[in-house]
């Protein structure tokens, strides 16, 4: 990797992990061969190359990781790390059928999230000089709840599988309800940043999709605990409200959808934002492929097959939005490549 992309590398970039996974479920979860095995197979390619590129930059830049650390937009992307290692657990489980192996990357996820819980926002809340709302709030302060929200879920899909399901499915209800508590939390303040500041279409970035992908996965966490219910006389005693609860996540993140659409098309055919490849773009990715899972999850959950219908053409959406992405990282990586070895050539 070039130096200086090393260097700038964005702690979001964990997405790339995040989105590959969830298309990858849902694919396998529709039942569309080949898809979910490739795409399982790039992601065991994806996590440990981010890992490295992640601790390189940690040895040679600490000090932009520190930064980073500090900074409003950035800190929160760090969660991507909590996000993707839970997902990449849920392929294990969903696609290549080793619970024992997602057990750990459970495991793993759970400690990278009280660490960087209580560091990023103790770090944000402490800090003498701090930007106003309309410049360090985005939508990427919700992957802190998609964060949680992981663990959820794959908590409720390995809990048979361990000695003391009981016990990690009341873990999963609680960071379920935690989860959705942050997120009514940042997302007042989302909301109150749309309809109460300028908005330019700069500001309208990709992270914004997980507005919905955040809702959508509390509702696959919430599917998922009620799928599990029987391994836990908790979940048994509070199942109507599971179910409910999942509804209303359900709900809202299908409302996010039609306002997400109108704002990206306010930004690039109204105001001609041009629209080049940002490793932003795959917070963007992954809310659609989520929204297929959640629904299709969904629908088990509340005995409604009906909803079966949206997943078998949103696949196909999060399949499409994948594609681009990965061409557009592709395409950067050439263009790096050719203009390094151009440089070198000159010198």
């Amino acid at each position: 990797m070039k130096t200086s992309a090393l260097a700038t590398l964005h702690p979001a970039y964990f997405a790339l992990v995040m989105a590959t996974g969830i298309v990858s479920i849902a694919a396998s979860v529709l039942g569309i061969p080949v898809v979910p095995e490739a795409l399982f197979a790039l992601n065991l390619v994806f996590y440990p190359v981010l890992w490295g590129a992640t601790i390189a930059r940690a040895l040679r830049y600490r000090g932009e990781l520190v930064a980073d650390l500090s900074h409003h937009g950035r800190a929160v992307g760090f969660f991507t790390m909590v996000a993707a290692t839970c997902v990449l657990g849920s392929e294990f489980v969903v696609v290549a059928h080793a619970p024992h192996i997602a057990f750990w990357f459970w495991v793993a996820g759970i400690v990278l999230d009280v660490i960087l819980v209580y560091s990023i926002f103790a770090i944000l809340t402490v800090k003498e000089v701090k930007p106003p709302l309309s410049e360090g709030l985005n939508g990427g302060w919700l992957v802190a709840v998609v964060a949680a929200q992981s663990i959820a879920v794959l908590g409720a899909q390995i809990a048979q599988t361990t000695e003391r399901p009981e016990g990690v499915l009341f873990f999963s209800l609680v960071m379920w309800l935690g989860g959705g508590m942050l997120y009514f939390w940042i997302i007042s303040l989302i909301f109150y940043r749309y309809t109460f500041f300028t908005m330019a279409p700069s500001d309208l970035a990709p992270p914004y999709w997980i507005n919905m992908g955040a809702a959508a996965i509390s509702t696959l966490a919430g599917s998922m605990l009620v799928g599990a219910r029987e391994h836990s006389q908790v979940l048994m005693s509070v199942l109507p409200f599971v179910r409910g609860l999942s509804l209303v996540w359900w709900a809202t993140a299908t409302w996010w959808i039609p306002m997400l659409i109108v704002l990206g098309v306010w930004r690039h055919v109204l105001r001609k934002f041009p629209v080049r490849y940002d490793p932003l773009y795959w917070g963007a990715v992954f809310p659609l492929g989520m929204y297929t899972v959640a629904t299709a999850r969904l629908a088990q959950a509340v005995d409604a097959p009906y909803l079966f219908e949206i997943p078998r053409w949103t696949v196909f959406v999060a399949l499409g939005a994948w594609m681009l992405a990965f061409v557009g990282m592709v395409a950067q990586l050439s263009r790096t490549i050719t203009a390094r070895t151009s440089g070198k050539r000159a010198q």
